[in-house]
């Protein structure tokens, strides 16, 4: 289903609707057409290549230095069509299903890229707004979203509060037609470039969980009891934007919650972590693939007394056991994408692979940080470079 390592990182989805086959998605030699636009979801991951190459990729550093991308990708993107692919038609979308998404997320983390949180904007946001906005709503919100004209945002994490989402304090207050929302968000994705924020408040802070909701704010600099806080340094992916958000009696018209009632907000945020939870092994499975990819053209690249590195049998040996990993991790994966798509995924495989996934990517950097400090640590070695300027 995901490129294969060694091969030419082609994206292998079908649609389940026409293909009972699940041995389909195991075989990364295997093209099958999946009507997206009328083209075949091979080509949806050569567009997708292409994008990253031409206006992402030469902009990393920037992105980087500014610690947020340019919101001119999102709309490129939504003008390729590449955004939204899982939503209907009717709202903008492409009509596909989850694996049309997963080409576009595995191709982001092939090119290198962190920095467009695509995870949230075409991933995660317009699906809650898919599947609990009002159809009025939807036609407002969805196309926008799609297009790129709006960045997606959604807004759970507090200062103190992580994943304790029935802790939450952001409050939404009921004023005559509106909802008055105050409270702070922090670590929010694109919550520097977002129009559109998905709010997780308490409507009824007595009711624990039961007294969450999910509100949605169209905003921008100008909107009154709106503000945007610092961009959060991070240790890694240095050009994705991660911000503080402020609401100070924001007023939001009370139509804009998700759901027919209040209440409803700590249920559908669990009912959406199987497609995020996917979404992260996604993205961790293509970052094992790359990195097993880019190790094996450096060994056979680099000569050593007449030797690659490649020809090293210890090199083969620990290549052969990342390359493994991988290939089980995409395994494992494209397993979960199948049960997924057939309404079979249950939340314990879910979240097994969530963790799973993603501490096998992290396995493979803290095994290979060691060679910093290998032969010399590297801050001995610039001082040996030093010492010959």
């Amino acid at each position: 289903m995901i490129g294969g390592v060694g091969s030419a990182r082609g994206s292998h989805f079908i649609d389940r609707e026409n293909h009972d086959d699940a041995r389909i998605y195991r075989n990364p030699n295997h093209r099958t057409p999946v009507p997206v636009d009328g083209r075949r979801i091979g080509g949806r991951a050569d567009l997708a290549r292409n994008f990253f190459a031409k206006h992402v990729t030469p902009h990393q550093k920037r992105f980087a230095s500014q610690g947020f991308p340019d919101k001119s990708a999102y709309r490129e993107l939504g003008t390729l069509g590449l955004a939204g692919m899982s939503i209907p038609t009717q709202y903008g979308g492409g009509g596909g299903t989850f694996a049309h998404d997963a080409v576009l997320f595995h191709e982001q983390v092939m090119a290198g890229d962190h920095s467009l949180q695509l995870g949230v904007h075409s991933g995660i946001v317009p699906h809650y707004l898919n599947a609990y906005a009002d159809h009025e709503h939807k036609l407002r919100w969805l196309p926008k979203l799609v297009s790129g004209e709006w960045v997606g945002a959604i807004a759970m994490t507090e200062p103190g509060t992580g994943s304790d989402l029935q802790n939450i304090t952001t409050r939404a207050v009921r004023d005559g037609d509106d909802y008055l929302i105050s409270g702070a968000k922090t670590f929010i994705s694109n919550g520097r470039n977002c129009d559109l924020v998905i709010i997780a408040a308490k409507t009824d802070p007595s009711l624990g969980a039961r007294g969450v909701s999910l509100i949605v704010a169209e905003v921008d600099d100008n909107t009154p009891g709106f503000e945007r806080g610092r961009i959060l340094e991070k240790v890694g992916q240095k050009g994705q934007d991660t911000t503080e958000l402020f609401f100070d009696r924001l007023r939001v018209p009370a139509t804009n919650l998700l759901g027919d009632r209040e209440g409803k907000g700590f249920a559908q945020l669990m009912q959406q972590l199987l497609p995020e939870r996917l979404i992260c092994g996604v993205a961790a499975t293509a970052a094992m693939e790359r990195a097993v990819a880019l190790t094996v053209e450096y060994t056979k690249s680099r000569n050593m007394f007449g030797q690659t590195l490649f020809d090293l049998q210890n090199t083969r040996f620990e290549l052969a056991e990342c390359a493994s990993i991988a290939r089980i991790s995409r395994t494992f994966i494209d397993d979960c994408i199948v049960k997924y798509l057939a309404g079979q995924l249950d939340a314990t495989t879910a979240a097994m692979a969530k963790y799973w996934l993603t501490d096998q990517q992290c396995a493979m950097y803290a095994d290979a940080r060691i060679q910093r400090i290998y032969a010399g640590s590297n801050e001995v070695m610039k001082d040996l470079v030093a010492r010959s300027l």
